[in-house]
């Protein structure tokens, strides 16, 4: 896997994403097993280990989890320390020593379900993510997320589909043309090719330089919206043979436009889909519905 960057939008919003969950967590009174059964001058020093195989996303939010919880108890930062040793984005196997967390236990086991639980989620997305990619490798397809994510957290599982090998779509509704068959419903199910070059237009006059994509369900439909040449035509819910057969209108119509396959892709079928010859198939199940990695703390006792 390449290493991927997170980005400070995506730091952000996993600043504000911790900051709700030490509040579910602590409320106005802390936690109250560890204050109460826990020295406070006990320290220790805990290691993050992977229980399964998969690849890895959200090492890089243990550290502000832990500095979030320092701050929120008027604690020096620096009395927890946070040395990750497998960088986000690499694969894991069973027993694989992710970081260690050393510091006063009290905080440690604060902190210890709000980090695992980016850490599971994170690289449960990424996990599947990586599936999907190997089982198109030697295509020249990718594969690609959608808007399909958490609310708050789409920086977030977007990143951690590019740690899985994945590609992002269109970050939100404000950075890509997306025309759907409710656009195109709202419009009288007019020409596809005329919505093309009216959101063209619009794009024109607001000088943004950005793709315009179109949803279609038909060949014939495909063959419309081509007319007008969009740079991507989404292909909803077709099976092989007719893809087969949309890779041919393309190449003969627009060779330029992009093909996405949408719609019923799941690990045994994604390999046919992409030897069809689409050059990208867009998954919301990545996101919405990858089962967490296992992931767990293990202490010194």
């Amino acid at each position: 896997m390449n290493t991927v960057t997170i980005s400070k939008q995506a730091l952000q919003s996993a600043d504000v994403i911790i900051g709700l969950a030490l509040d579910e967590d602590l409320q106005d009174l802390g936690d109250l097993t560890s204050q109460a059964t826990v020295p406070i001058d006990a320290v220790a020093e805990v290691n993050i280990v992977a229980r399964e195989a998969g690849v890895l996303s959200g090492g890089v939010l243990i550290a502000p989890v832990y500095d979030a919880l320092c701050h929120r108890n008027n604690v020096a930062g620096d009395r927890v320390s946070v040395d990750v040793h497998i960088n986000d984005s690499s694969p894991l196997q069973p027993g694989d020593h992710v970081a260690t967390v050393k510091g006063p236990v009290q905080l440690l086991l604060t902190g210890e379900r709000v980090a695992l639980n980016f850490l599971i989620h994170l690289s449960g997305i990424a996990s599947k993510t990586a599936e999907f990619v190997s089982r198109v490798e030697g295509s020249n397809t990718v594969i690609l997320d959608t808007r399909k994510t958490l609310p708050g957290y789409r920086l977030l599982h977007k990143y951690a589909v590019k740690c899985g090998g994945g590609t992002n779509h269109r970050m939100g509704l404000y950075d890509g043309m997306l025309i759907k068959d409710n656009h195109l419903a709202a419009r009288g199910n007019l020409s596809v090719a005329d919505a093309v070059s009216t959101a063209r237009t619009y794009l024109q006059k607001k000088s943004l330089q950005l793709p315009v994509e179109v949803e279609v369900d038909t060949l014939q439909q495909l063959k419309d919206a081509l007319a007008s040449k969009p740079e991507i035509v989404l292909l909803d819910n077709m099976n092989p043979p007719q893809l087969q057969q949309a890779v041919a209108i393309r190449d003969e119509l627009s060779a330029s436009t992009l093909l996405e396959a949408s719609g019923g892709v799941n690990l045994e079928t994604v390999g046919c889909i992409a030897g069809t010859g689409v050059d990208r198939i867009s998954i919301g199940g990545l996101t919405h519905s990858a089962a967490a990695l296992d992931l767990g703390y293990d202490w010194p006792w």
